[in-house]
């Protein structure tokens, strides 16, 4: 797949998407470091889209990064999961939704790397990393993406 310049930077979100909660995190405009944003607990489609929406508009997101478990492009000897299958119709649909650009992401070790920098950062508690994870994501995603080089091809 042939990837795209962007031009120009701009906030990312990043998503760890779940049956239960959509782990949410965000990075600066020059792609410099991702941290977690929030966690949001699956409603509905509806709802989901609207939260995810008014998060886009207040946080000024200018692309969205979903994380993507087992890409076959990246793992040919591994089968795509049924929850592979699920996160592409769920990030598909997502991209109907908003008008940004919207990236699929490799997040394999993305909960063992989020349980390690929750130890780091001194989160407590045995809650969820959803956050953490998606902040793990959308920071393989900018570490890939140095300026000057392209992105994959958005799924839009």
């Amino acid at each position: 797949m042939i990837g795209v310049e962007i031009t120009s930077r701009g906030r990312l979100l990043g998503i760890d998407h779940g049956n239960k909660r959509i782990g949410l995190a965000i990075c600066d405009a020059n792609w410099t470091a991702a941290r977690p944003l929030e966690i949001l607990v699956r409603k509905d489609r509806t709802t989901d889209f609207a939260r995810i929406n008014s998060i886009l508009t207040k946080q000024h997101i200018a692309a969205i990064v979903i994380g993507l478990p087992e890409l076959p492009e990246q793992n040919p000897d591994h089968p795509v999961t049924d929850q592979s299958h699920t996160v592409r119709r769920w990030a598909s649909r997502l991209a109907a939704a908003v008008s940004l650009p919207v990236y699929l992401w490799d997040e394999r070790y993305s909960t063992f790397e989020a349980e390690e920098l929750a130890a780091e950062t001194g989160r407590r508690g045995n809650g969820p990393l959803d956050d953490y994870a998606a902040a793990v994501i959308l920071q393989s995603f900018i570490d890939e993406h140095p300026a000057g080089t392209p992105n994959p091809a958005p799924i839009k």
